[in-house]
């Protein structure tokens, strides 16, 4: 009820529920959800990881994105951080690893080696680039990619999974 010039108004109940109802899809709330919340396997390859590390630390405090449950097992995490060089040798296990996380999961690509094998790349040894075997979400660059780079690359994948219909640029 609204009081204007002391004459009441009453409120219609068309006009009340544009006011407090939310209407929306359970899978909408479940990607908002979802994408606040994102449990990472714990799982680095090499240098990158030490950064990875970093960002969970206080200095720059994964945790206040809601990010901050690294898990060990990968039957309990949605998401997968491939950080560092992965060799021909590891690409087997990270690939089970990804196949032991449950649906919907994730993968960000984090730095030079994980996206195309770096100053490796070409090598005997090396695989060039972590989407050459998974299906990755989002590239973070850098050699190593710093902390923040990564919150950049977690920011950007919260984007994708609250907005799956949205393609950057379009």
């Amino acid at each position: 009820m609204e009081i204007n010039n002391n004459k009441t108004k009453e409120e219609s109940p068309e006009e009340f529920i544009k006011k407090n109802i939310i209407l929306t899809s359970v899978d909408k709330v479940l990607d908002y959800a979802r994408a606040h919340s994102f449990w990472p396997v714990t799982m680095g390859l090499a240098c990158c990881a030490i950064e990875m590390m970093a960002a969970g630390g206080a200095r720059y405090d994964i945790a206040r994105f809601g990010y901050e449950v690294f898990r060990p097992s990968p039957r309990h995490a949605d998401l997968m951080i491939v950080a560092g060089t992965i060799t021909k040798k590891m690409e087997p296990l990270v690939k089970r690893i990804y196949d032991q996380m449950p649906e919907p999961k994730y993968v960000i690509a984090m730095g030079s080696c994980a996206i195309s094998g770096g100053p490796f790349a070409g090598s005997y040894n090396v695989v060039d680039g972590a989407d050459t075997f998974l299906p990755v979400d989002v590239y973070v660059p850098g050699c190593p990619p710093r902390p923040e780079a990564l919150f950049h690359g977690l920011l950007e994948l919260r984007r994708k999974v609250i907005h799956p219909e949205v393609v950057k640029g379009k």
